[in-house]
């Protein structure tokens, strides 16, 4: 149950950051296509999150102490564009235009979405 709502937060964070960002996007609008979509990209996303991030972050930590975090900004926005490239190659229609301004800002809107559903999903701790 908690990795559907997990997902659920996910794609919400994208959608969020597809009404926002014009440089992200997935084909169509409304239809229930788009919206299983989404929740394709939320999976897609979310396993790139718990595999490949979390070896970059360790590969990176160096870059990552020298600017005081700020590189983990540039890792969530090479996250989102890998999530892009994935979705391509599967023949899912998201698509995220470039680094910078689409996945930078995507990756911003996407954390801060992400951050403030998970205050109200609670830990099963």
């Amino acid at each position: 149950m908690r990795f559907i709502i997990r997902t659920l937060a996910a794609a919400v964070a994208l959608w969020v950051a597809i009404q926002f960002v014009p440089g992200i996007q997935i084909a169509g609008a409304n239809t229930p296509k788009y919206w299983g979509t989404l929740l394709i990209v939320a999976l897609i996303f979310g396993l790139i999150n718990a595999i490949v991030k979390p070896i970059i972050k360790t590969l990176g930590c160096a870059l990552i102490v020298l600017t005081l975090g700020l590189f983990l900004l540039v890792i969530n926005a090479a996250m989102l564009l890998l999530t892009s490239w994935i979705s391509g190659q599967l023949d899912i229609p998201f698509h995220v235009a470039n680094f910078y301004p689409a996945a930078f800002w995507g990756a911003i809107i996407i954390s801060v979405v992400s951050w403030l559903l998970g205050l109200f999903i609670p830990d099963n701790d």
